[in-house]
C-alpha cells in the first residue's frame, strides 16, 4: 500500500514536471554566514561543511534562532531544511520574513512554520500572513513526503503582485495584492528573515495536548542553502530602488501559470487540512482575499 503511494505520489511530481514560465530562479547556494547571524543561544547552533550546513539544537533550557544581517523590501527567499525527526512534538521549526519593530502595530509577516509530531505521525505545515497588524489567516498541509529523512527547500516569492509559499519549487499557497479590495498588503516595510527552533507545546501539537518528551533531547533540524535574492533596504526605505529591475518583479511573476495553478489545486484537494477561508464557524464571513487566491 505504502508504494502504490509513492508511485502515485512521483507520478503527479513528473506529470507536473514541465516547463513553466514563471517558475522561480535556482536557488544559489551560499554559506551560512553570507546572509545569516545567529541571534540567540550561540552554543546551540552547530557548523558542518565549512558553514554550508548548520544544525539548530533544541533542549529543555532553550531553543535558538538566527536572522538575516540585512533588511528586505520583496525578494526570493530559500532555504534547505531537514525537520527534527522521530518523536518531535511540541516543537516548531519556523522559517518566516518579518518586520519585527513596525510602528503604529501596522505588523507584517510570511510564515512558515513546521509542527512536530509524535514518532510515525506526520509533520503539519502552517502558514499565515500577516498584513497591517492583522493575521488569522492560517492554512494547514500535510506534507507528500517524510521532511525528517532529507532536505527539501522551502521559499518565498515575494512582489508587489503577490506572494507565494513553495515546497521544492511546487507552490503549496498564494497570497494576491488585494488593496483594491480593502486588504493590506506588506509593500513598504523592509523585512528581515528569520528562522528558529523552539518549543510550543501549549499549542503546537493536537492544541497542546501532546507534550513535548524532553527524555528526547537534544532536538536537531539542518539547514543549508541561505539563499537570498532580494532588494537590500533600510529600515527606513518605503520603496525598493532597484523596482522593476529583478527577475522576481518582472510580468511572468505577477501571478502563477497554469501549471502552477494545477500543482496547487492539487496541494489543496490532497494535502489541506485547514484553510481559513472555508472556516464559516471561526469566520462567518468569508474574507475577501480568498476569492482571488482561489481559496474559495
Amino acid at each position: 500500500m505504502a508504494s502504490s503511494f509513492w508511485t502515485v505520489c512521483v507520478s503527479f511530481l513528473v506529470l507536473a514536471s514541465g516547463v513553466m514560465s514563471a517558475a522561480p530562479k535556482t536557488a544559489v547556494d551560499v554559506p551560512f554566514s553570507r546572509n545569516y547571524q545567529v541571534t540567540w543561544a550561540y552554543d546551540h547552533v552547530k557548523y558542518f561543511n565549512g558553514g554550508n550546513q548548520i544544525e539548530l539544537l533544541l533542549d529543555k533550557y532553550t531553543g535558538t534562532g538566527f536572522q538575516s544581517k540585512d533588511h528586505y523590501l520583496f525578494g526570493h527567499f530559500s532555504m534547505d531544511i531537514k525537520m527534527v525527526p522521530a518523536d518531535s512534538a511540541g516543537t516548531v521549526t519556523a522559517f518566516y520574513v518579518s518586520v519585527l519593530s513596525s510602528q503604529n502595530n501596522e505588523h507584517d509577516e510570511i510564515d512558515f512554520e513546521f509542527l512536530g509530531n509524535r514518532t510515525g505521525q506526520p509533520y503539519i505545515l502552517q502558514t499565515n500572513v500577516f498584513t497591517g497588524g492583522k493575521g488569522d489567516r492560517e492554512q494547514r498541509i500535510f506534507l507528500w513526503f517524510d521532511p525528517t529523512k532529507a532536505y527539501h527547500k522551502y521559499s518565498v516569492l515575494w512582489n508587489m503582485y503577490q506572494i507565494v509559499f513553495f515546497v521544492d519549487n511546487i507552490p503549496i499557497r498564494v497570497f494576491k495584492n488585494s488593496k483594491d479590495l480593502g486588504v493590506k498588503f506588506p509593500f513598504n516595510q523592509p523585512m528581515k528573515i528569520y528562522s528558529s527552533l523552539w518549543n510550543a507545546d501549549d499549542w503546537a501539537t493536537r492544541g497542546g495536548l501532546e507534550k513535548t518528551d524532553w527524555s528526547k533531547a537534544p532536538f536537531i533540524a539542518g539547514y543549508k542553502g541561505f539563499h537570498i535574492d532580494g532588494c537590500d533596504a533600510s529600515m527606513n526605505d518605503k520603496y525598493c530602488k532597484t523596482q522593476g529591475k529583478r527577475w522576481w518583479d518582472q510580468k511572468e511573476y505577477e501571478d502563477l501559470d497554469s501549471d502552477q495553478y494545477k500543482r496547487l489545486k492539487w496541494v489543496r484537494q490532497k494535502w489541506t487540512i485547514y484553510n481559513y477561508c472555508t472556516d464559516r464557524k471561526r469566520f462567518p464571513k468569508m474574507a475577501p482575499e480568498c476569492k482571488r487566491d482561489r481559496d474559495a
